[in-house]
């Protein structure tokens, strides 16, 4: 028996064979000028010819004859920036990606003020998981261009994903001034407008994009989940429908709207649809206490051990044999939770898509995208896991983490004060309390908060914070009595 973890509380390969056949292929690729000649005929010793014949190829699909051309090209024309970056989106169409990105780079050493490099590199290294690289890229761009669609779009993606809303709303707010801007864009537009909470603009958005592509699935699903945020069931489930028509057997797909059918008020519909995607053999163990997994005795009492690096491997033995296990992936997350911060995120990403019904798993997702600092995401996550499950502490926790470092201090202030509702000893949440009201220029009720941190704070625990309001004060005080900040909010109480 493997038991479950309580929640945490915070945030292709070739063969040889294949290898060997290429470095046959490239031995006898090597041709000599009268060789070359036959190949690529009389344009053979003019590099713009060769580049405009690898475009007709290139236009044509035939990826592999223009990349030929482009190579002929610049063995003419070492320096031939155009036909380096044209080299590199082939390389792309064709999956090569590690030379499409030194291609993009040469690019960009040969001719430094040309945005479309930039866009193209940026572009393939948010495909490849590398958002920070990317986003110096993608602002290089957009300086050399401020109008390039894809740069705006691809730099506002990644500033999305680390929790900027504000930034990436304002890149897609610019490249959906472009009448040609593709409904990817309006999209990213909705999911920022979201996440900055104006969902009536999120819904102009959408709108946008299901006119012109009313099948778009994502959109469904966003457009259905601001429906259910805002007490819109009826057509929420409209959206849920349309969208459940569309959707091919994609696994995540169908875990997200089992979801939503469950926080739409359709516990039916949601178990339907995790039924027939495999979705609830995990649940229905874990509430059972006990899971069943295949494997060694050795192998199950290994991912009981507690010797951490023991039980991961244990772990890991047995998930391989149990592919969509759930709750060996949510063990997994907690183990590498900071032992490996990403690794963990993945876990617990696999762990809710294979039971998005189960509280504990999308909390420690939620936590784990704290830790990346992916708050955003985070917020979304927890209010979900909230919603389903009004008392989940650990939730709350984490949702109040997420919320204050997003800078939404209103909804931050009343996850903290249930979590002061529910443990009247949480020091550490009145100095949040206190630095919330500070941000909202509420300075009675700051201090007021203030006070009661220091009246509670152990001087070895909390030092460091201490130290932060004991300077804070007099400032404060002198700012009280100038009459400066907003009045108190009366939808929120002074005392804490």
């Amino acid at each position: 028996m493997i038991h479950r973890l309580s929640p945490v509380i915070v945030s292709r390969s070739r063969s040889a064979v294949f290898a060997a056949a290429l470095i046959l292929l490239l031995g006898c690729n090597h041709l000599t000028p009268a060789q070359t000649e036959d190949a690529f005929g009389d344009v053979a010793a003019d590099p713009v010819k060769l580049f405009e014949r690898g475009q007709t190829a290139h236009a044509h699909g035939d990826f592999l004859k223009a990349l030929e051309f482009y190579e002929e090209a610049i063995k003419v024309r070492p320096e031939f920036s155009e036909a380096e970056f044209q080299r590199g989106n082939a390389l792309v169409a064709l999956g090569r990606l590690a030379e499409a990105e030194s291609a993009f780079r040469r690019a960009i050493e040969i001719r430094k003020d040309w945005s479309l490099p930039y866009s193209a590199l940026g572009a393939l290294l948010v495909r490849l998981n590398r958002d920070s690289e990317a986003e110096s890229f993608l602002r290089q761009a957009v300086k050399f261009d401020a109008q390039s669609n894809l740069a705006l779009r691809m730099l506002a993606d990644v500033r999305l994903r680390a929790g900027d809303a504000r930034e990436a709303l304002e890149l897609t707010r610019r490249a959906t001034n472009d009448k040609e801007a593709p409904v990817s864009t309006w999209l990213l537009r909705a999911m920022a407008e979201r996440a900055t909470n104006d969902n009536a603009r999120a819904l102009t958005s959408l709108e946008h994009v299901l006119q012109a592509d009313p099948v778009n699935i994502s959109a469904l699903f966003e457009r259905a989940e601001i429906r259910i945020a805002t007490g819109d069931n009826e057509r929420a489930v409209n959206d849920l429908k349309a969208a459940e028509s569309l959707i091919k057997g994609e696994r995540a797909s169908l875990s997200r709207l089992a979801a939503d059918y469950e926080l739409a008020g359709k516990p039916q519909e949601a178990h339907r649809v995790a039924e027939s995607a495999g979705l609830n053999a995990a649940r229905q163990d874990s509430a059972k206490g006990t899971l069943k997994v295949s494997g060694s005795p050795e192998e199950i009492a290994g991912a009981n051990s507690d010797d951490p690096i023991a039980a991961r491997k244990a772990l890991e033995t047995l998930l391989g044999k149990n592919p969509n296990n759930a709750m060996l992936m949510a063990r997994l997350g907690a183990s590498y939770r900071t032992a490996d911060p990403i690794r963990s995120l993945n876990y617990y990403r696999g762990a809710t898509e294979n039971d998005p019904a189960n509280p504990d798993y999308a909390t420690g997702y939620g936590a784990a995208l704290i830790q990346a600092r992916r708050f955003m995401e985070a917020a979304s996550v927890l209010r979900k896991v909230i919603t389903a499950a009004p008392n989940n502490y650990a939730a709350h926790a984490n949702l109040a983490t997420a919320l204050y470092e997003l800078k939404q201090f209103a909804p931050a202030l009343d996850e903290y004060a249930w979590l002061l509702k529910e443990k009247p000893d949480l020091t550490v949440a009145y100095y949040f309390i206190a630095t919330a009201h500070d941000y909202l220029g509420e300075y009675e009720q700051a201090l007021a908060a203030y006070e009661s941190f220091l009246g509670r704070a152990d001087p070895k625990t909390n030092q460091l914070e201490i130290e932060k309001v004991k300077l804070r004060l007099p400032s404060l005080r002198r700012q009280i009595q100038l009459g400066e900040g907003v009045k108190q909010k009366s939808s929120r109480p002074a005392k804490h």
